[in-house]
């Protein structure tokens, strides 16, 4: 029998500022046993490859690009395991606190949650004359006539990019008949990247401006001068340059090198090129 807790996040829009604030119960998954509560946990996403193909095809064709979002995604998936988890903190029915839950669909914090979810919607999706990207598993593509329309999963956030406002609406009204989603319109925020784009000149941009703001609060670099790249070419490190009193010590405290390194190379990892003009 699994425990459960409540997880609160506060979610940010592209500038940072505070949109809204989540309550979420999750599953201790760390307590399941594979081959008894679970078997295959792999979730595929989409790659930054594809999706760097998908908007240069946007920019360049003056496709349509919107956005939605799948509220509560995982808890679409489907079971097959007999799972039971104790009664939520302050949900627990008075008298029958001895009882549990048995899980009919996945929860959040369950080992299996997201590679059920992605079993779900795959289903729905091909259901609807979507073909999967045999290169990419959450690329997908569905063709209709001259008409086209090309949809990317990343978990939970879904990109649409599509030669044609109807089959763009019909895709739309299936997903939203099919799952509780949130449509955002023209997509202008998506995986932490603000998109900036001006059709009349084929112009796309991504920006992680937002990100790289609240690396640099979290350093307390915000007053740092700019540069191309943090180190130079060739540079090379060695035990000398570690601090070496109690005054460089503290000055290093609250700038932690694995981490910092982690949160650039995190920032570059996803910076794959940011314009596209033709």
């Amino acid at each position: 029998m699994l425990g459960c807790k409540w997880v609160f996040k506060t979610k940010t829009d592209a500038s940072g500022n505070i949109e809204r604030y989540k309550a979420r119960l999750v599953a201790k998954g760390f307590t399941q046993r594979q081959g008894i509560d679970y078997t295959e946990t792999f979730l595929p996403v989409s790659s930054k490859d594809s999706l760097r193909v998908v908007m240069a095809l946007v920019a360049h064709y003056n496709l349509e690009l919107h956005q939605m979002d799948v509220k509560t995604a995982f808890l679409n998936g489907e079971l097959v395991e007999d799972i039971y988890m104790m009664q939520p903190p302050g949900f627990v029915e008075k008298g029958k606190e001895h009882m549990v839950c048995k899980l009919r669909k996945s929860i959040y914090g369950l080992k299996q949650a997201s590679r059920q979810w992605y079993l779900k919607f795959d289903e729905i999706i091909s259901d609807f004359g979507f073909v999967e990207n045999k290169m990419d598993e959450c690329i997908y593509l569905k063709v209709s006539g001259s008409k086209f329309i090309i949809l990317v999963l990343y978990v939970d956030d879904i990109l649409l990019a599509s030669s044609d406002m109807t089959l763009l609406k019909d895709t739309k009204d299936m997903l939203s008949h099919s799952f509780e989603m949130k449509d955002l319109g023209d997509a202008s925020y998506v995986l932490g990247l603000e998109i900036i784009r001006d059709r009349s000149r084929s112009f796309l941009e991504l920006s992680q401006k937002a990100y790289i703001e609240r690396v640099l609060k979290r350093f307390n670099m915000q007053k740092c001068s700019s540069g191309e790249v943090p180190i130079g070419k060739g540079d090379k490190f060695s035990k000398e340059q570690c601090p070496r009193n109690e005054l460089e010590k503290k000055s290093m405290q609250d700038k932690p090198y694995a981490s910092l390194v982690g949160s650039l190379m995190y920032a570059q990892d996803r910076t794959w090129f940011l314009l596209w003009e033709f």
